[in-house]
């Protein structure tokens, strides 16, 4: 795990300590959802996370143990990304999110978003089990 100083003891303090910035969570998600993933497929993504933040926010993650690098196989410059078995374990802090923002910021939401919090809301743990394969 990378060296990292923590506010506290406190659970929740410390896993924010680690996933707390606005873009974190968004590789996960991606990653969760759409496998493997490039540098390029996270830059076009709808939230236009500048490339400098991308690049730390994916060392760290690959520090932290959470995901791995690793060549495209025909393009050596290109990395590909998969989750950890750790990373994968953020399913259920995603999916929570998710349903949180359905309920409570349903008219800021997208339809295939609401479609999906949706088949969360019928089944849940499939829908977990399905990500974290």
């Amino acid at each position: 795990m990378c060296e990292k100083k923590f506010r506290s003891t406190c659970p929740i303090s410390s896993a924010l300590d680690l996933f707390g910035d606005k873009w974190t969570l968004l590789i996960v998600r991606d990653l969760l959802y759409h496998g493997s993933r490039t540098f390029k497929d996270f830059y076009q993504a709808e939230e236009k996370i500048p490339s400098s933040r991308l690049a730390d926010r994916l060392k760290k993650l690959e520090q932290l143990g959470a995901l791995t690098k690793e060549n495209h196989p025909t393009n050596k410059k290109v990395f590909i990304y998969r989750l950890t078995q750790k990373g994968k374990d953020l399913a259920p802090v995603i999916v929570d999110l998710i349903t949180w923002g359905n309920k409570h910021l349903e008219e800021h939401i997208s339809e295939e978003s609401k479609e999906f919090a949706k088949r969360l809301e019928e089944n849940r743990e499939g829908v977990l089990k399905e990500l974290m394969k």
